[in-house]
């Protein structure tokens, strides 16, 4: 795992949030004027100050302006120090549709975006690479992991991506210094252009590939009553206050303001009966949930945690101080958790 410095972060803030408007347009044509105008002349603070002149159009303040040449570099369309613009930057500039821009755009970002860099300040660091080879590796992203993959030093990272523990590890790491507060506008501008880039599309709070999309809607394909999953849910929660004296996750034993009732056997794979059977379900954290029900983790017959060989070992640390109380464990839940083990848990990935 990469060691985090939380006073460095993907910087992301943004002119223009609209890549098709106007002024957005206007200021990618004259800095890419100016940039092929002046190719030969060496880089220089009065270069600069020419070009911020020029692209003032709308007489804006001077930091404001610097932050509209400085978004084209982040993005990629031009390069530090006023070198030269990417080659797709003129194909940008003279689409006919937004379609072909954002196809444009997202080769552009892909390929050349670095968002640490400035006109001033060169960088090697392309974190949108990083989170799209992440985004390979485990799948689906939820916006709290993204939020924690903001803060990795990816140059510390040789494999040049997190899998599951890694990103579960910073995620934890940002709500516990509550990045998501204090950068709040560098987190909507960095969500804003994930958004916009081809192939990428975000279902509720999560991330996936378009074309591993179907898998999610596959799920959600059959049907769920809801009456019948309200009655399984408080029947778990009745269970965990017999034990607790109070509803808490049966794992962590704590008492959060949301808890989900998780599937032992997916309820895609279940029968009718199977499906609202109290038995075949945990009621767990958030988290735990999703370490259960994407298979890194499983339950003995006596509660202690099996891991994928996965998790790394800073959460495999962590997660050992917590057991699944025994008196959870009927001859009918261990029986789904036998299928756990044997179809969900992934033992050896």
């Amino acid at each position: 795992m990469s060691e985090q410095n939380y006073e460095q972060y993907w910087s992301v803030t943004n002119a223009f949030t609209d890549y098709n408007s106007d002024k957005f347009l206007r200021t990618l044509e004259i800095t890419a004027t100016f940039i092929q105008e002046f190719e030969k002349e060496p880089y220089s603070q009065e270069k600069y100050e020419r070009l911020q002149a020029r692209v003032n159009f709308d007489n804006i303040n001077d930091i404001s302006v610097r932050k509209r040449i400085n978004q084209l570099v982040k993005l990629g369309f031009i390069n530090p120090r006023l070198l030269s613009i990417h080659p797709d930057s003129l194909l940008f500039l003279d689409a006919k549709t937004n379609r072909k821009r954002s196809s444009l755009l997202s080769k552009i970002v892909y390929s050349n975006s670095k968002l640490n860099a400035s006109v001033k300040e060169d960088s090697s660091l392309h974190q949108i690479n990083f989170l799209l080879k992440t985004l390979e590796e485990v799948g689906k992203l939820h916006i709290n992991e993204i939020i924690g993959l903001m803060q990795v030093n990816i140059s510390s990272v040789e494999k040049g991506f997190l899998n599951f523990s890694e990103v579960e590890v910073v995620k934890l790491q940002a709500q516990s210094i509550d990045f998501q507060t204090r950068k709040y506008n560098q987190i909507s501008h960095f969500l804003n252009l994930l958004k916009k880039l081809d192939d990428l599309v975000f279902v509720g709070e999560e991330l996936y590939f378009e074309e591993d999309i179907q898998v999610p809607l596959l799920v959600k394909s059959k049907k769920r009553d809801g009456y019948l999953h309200r009655i399984y849910k408080n029947q778990l929660k009745e269970q965990s206050s017999e034990i607790f004296s109070e509803v808490k996750c049966m794992l962590e034993e704590l008492a959060y303001p949301s808890l989900v009732a998780s599937h032992i056997k997916p309820f895609i794979v279940s029968d009718t009966d199977e499906a609202y059977d109290a038995n075949n379900g945990l009621l767990l954290s958030r988290n735990m949930d999703i370490l259960f029900d994407q298979g890194y983790i499983s339950f003995l017959d006596d509660g202690n945690i099996i891991y994928s060989k996965n998790l790394n070992n800073e959460l495999k640390e962590h997660l050992s101080t917590y057991i699944l109380n025994p008196v959870f464990l009927n001859d009918k839940r261990l029986e789904y958790l036998r299928y756990h083990k044997e179809h969900i848990f992934k033992e050896s990935v």
